[in-house]
């Protein structure tokens, strides 16, 4: 049986290579692949043909640090919610993301192999699912979410929602262990937590976590199995340390300086930036009841957070784009483009939200462009976000049609005149 052919025509291409939509361009999709795209005239006979009238066609977006499971901003609150209702309230968060856009996301801690297939199978809309699994904690660490009151022993992973989110590893042996037992359970990557957090309640923000033996350990094993690991790391030092023990990819680096900055150039990873989470935190946190240790933790990262982009790129930093949120504030996650174009032109920003964060989940080529052989993950927006960023803003209602794996998510085209 033949695959179905979907024509798009006369689209003013963006990209993220340029500062000006291209085109006009056809686009044309079989089944889930881009065939072809041209600046001139495409035939196919029998293809369902949508002419754009010069619309902007543009690749689906990629969020590299989303939590869909972490579904209330009191992280803590997740210890009483069984499992089955966090996974359902994660399908609500999910085709959310699907409505704005982002066809595909790389979880930073928490989704499973059941939620990724449910996704891959169709069988709930949401974008495609890079997954990490549980995070590696150090005793004491961001992913340690045990009370000072609670006994040495981690509660069981089946107890409640929380604790699909880290596990407490270590020593070298332990974090091979962790690594394989992830990796087993259908990771697509390794979290590290290497400083401490906004959300942790016993872990200072500066603090430097895991001893290089520990993270190289886990760094190793992970290339093992074909794969790499992703560093939660805020101050220079946790920065450093994660890169000079291999870490792939730098989660946040609000505190950056320029030493740090310059060491992740040199390793050739990148920084994926989160800045609306801070933002989002800073107008919700207090009234949602973050603790004062937390609001006091918020306040420092957000204040860094501009000055970290401008020291990423003098260094020549490559920087992805995530947006880390939780909860309620998932809502927001388009408001990041609206942040990152403080520092950077739009074209940069939605190259970070495309065909560098196809980079960091290791499929350039396929996600993040409007190419020949790439997967259909297509968007068609009703003006140019290159003038305009608020076109990728709210809910998606800028979006005439999505695209994802070369199915209609959302079509509107026929509205067009």
């Amino acid at each position: 049986m033949a695959e179905q052919l979907v024509l798009f025509r006369n689209g003013a291409l963006v990209d993220g290579t340029s500062s000006d939509p291209k085109g006009p361009v056809d686009v044309l999709v079989e089944g889930n692949i881009i065939r072809e795209v041209s600046d001139t005239r495409i035939t196919a006979d029998g293809a369902q043909t949508f002419d754009l009238k010069g619309r902007t066609i543009m690749p689906g977006l990629i969020d590299c640090h989303a939590h869909p499971t972490l579904t209330d901003m009191r992280v803590m609150s997740l210890e009483e919610i069984p499992q089955t209702l966090n996974a359902i309230r994660a399908t609500v968060v999910m085709r959310g993301m699907l409505d704005r856009g982002f066809t595909t996301i790389r979880d930073a801690a928490g989704s499973d192999w059941g939620l990724k297939e449910a996704v891959a199978s169709r069988s709930i809309p949401g974008p495609r699912l890079f997954i990490s699994g549980k995070a590696l904690s150090q005793t004491g660490g961001h992913g340690d979410f045990r009370r000072r009151t609670d006994s040495t022993m981690m509660p069981c992973s089946c107890s409640h929602a929380l604790h699909m989110t880290s596990r407490v590893a270590d020593g070298v042996d332990e974090i091979i262990h962790a690594v394989r037992d992830e990796m087993r359970k259908g990771a697509d990557q390794i979290k590290v937590m290497v400083s401490g957090g906004v959300s942790s309640p016993n872990d200072p923000l500066e603090g430097c976590q895991y001893s290089a033996e520990e993270l190289r350990a886990a760094v190793d094993e992970a290339a093992r199995w074909g794969t790499y690991v992703l560093a939660h790391a805020y101050t220079p030092e946790a920065i450093s340390h994660a890169v000079h023990c291999g870490a792939r990819t730098i989660e946040h680096a609000n505190l950056i300086d320029k030493g740090a900055a310059e060491s992740v150039a040199a390793a050739g990873a990148y920084v994926v930036p989160t800045l609306v989470t801070y933002d989002a935190l800073d107008e919700l946190g207090e009234k949602l009841g973050l603790s004062q240790a937390m609001l006091e933790k918020l306040a420092v990262v957000r204040r860094a957070g501009m000055n970290s982009l401008e020291i990423c790129r003098a260094a020549g930093v490559k920087m992805g784009f995530g947006t880390d949120l939780l909860g309620i504030t998932h809502d927001y996650q388009s408001r990041e483009f609206l942040l990152r174009a403080q520092v950077e032109k739009p074209h940069e920003v939605i190259a970070s939200a495309t065909r560098v964060n196809a980079e960091i989940v290791r499929r350039e080529g396929k996600l993040g462009v409007i190419t020949p052989g790439a997967v259909a993950d297509i968007l068609v927006v009703d003006g140019n976000p290159l003038a305009d960023l608020q076109l990728l803003q709210g809910q998606g209602q800028h979006l005439l049609a999505i695209m994802k794996d070369g199915y209609f998510h959302k079509n509107r085209l026929s509205e067009l005149s």
